[in-house]
């Protein structure tokens, strides 16, 4: 059952949100509640467009700084060397490492991972509802991949879990988790979920196509 949250805490995860720019898997494990609940609660005080807008510019600012890091890194492992020729000897001048931001916003780009190639752990875990029939969302629906072209994000997905505890807090009180001890079964029934319009599942770390 989804977690209800106190006025204080809202507007104390509001503030870590906006001022201190922790993250919402950061958020989630501080409150201890679902990220689906708090990107729930920032939307409806941000709006749709202001969220989107700070969670896309948080990702590319860090995108960004691992990039040019790894630039810089890499310039002051390698020596400049230039060479001057005196009385037939060489002198060697090392030239010091250029210190500058490169102005390039990288983009960050994913391809899914087949079924075929994905290990899957013995036991995964989904939600389902009373039922028992599969929750199935847009790919849209997850913040985490909104960065994905339109045509990607209108996919529809359904999602495992390798943790139980995070499936039961993004459950509500109209669904259950069930558990999946052959994980086989997804690529046995792979083209029965192709046959319904699925096409992605949503791991914890890792698209996975069909």
């Amino acid at each position: 059952m989804a977690k209800r949250l106190s006025i204080q805490i809202k507007k104390e995860i509001l503030n870590l949100f906006m001022d201190s720019k922790v993250s919402i898997d950061e958020l989630s494990d501080k409150f201890d509640c679902a990220k689906s609940t708090i990107i729930r609660h920032l939307k409806k005080e941000l709006g749709d467009e202001k969220y989107k807008e700070i969670i896309n510019s948080r990702n590319s600012n860090k995108n960004l700084k691992t990039f040019n890091k790894e630039i810089k890194l890499e310039i002051q492992q390698e020596k400049i060397l230039t060479f001057k020729k005196e009385d037939s000897e060489f002198n060697f001048v090392e030239l010091a490492p250029l210190d500058y931001e490169i102005d390039i916003a990288p983009r960050k780009e994913l391809s899914s991972v087949p079924i075929q190639e994905i290990k899957f752990p013995n036991v995964v875990y989904m939600i389902v509802d009373k039922n028992i029939e599969l929750e199935i969302k847009l790919l849209k629906d997850y913040p985490q991949w909104e960065f994905l072209p339109t045509e990607d994000l209108n996919r529809k997905t359904i999602e495992i879990y390798y943790d139980p505890k995070n499936a039961k807090r993004n459950c509500s009180k109209d669904q259950k988790v069930i558990k999946v001890p052959n994980t086989d079964v997804f690529r046995i029934v792979s083209q029965i979920l192709i046959s319904r319009g699925i096409s992605r599942i949503v791991g914890p770390e890792t698209l996975i196509s069909l």
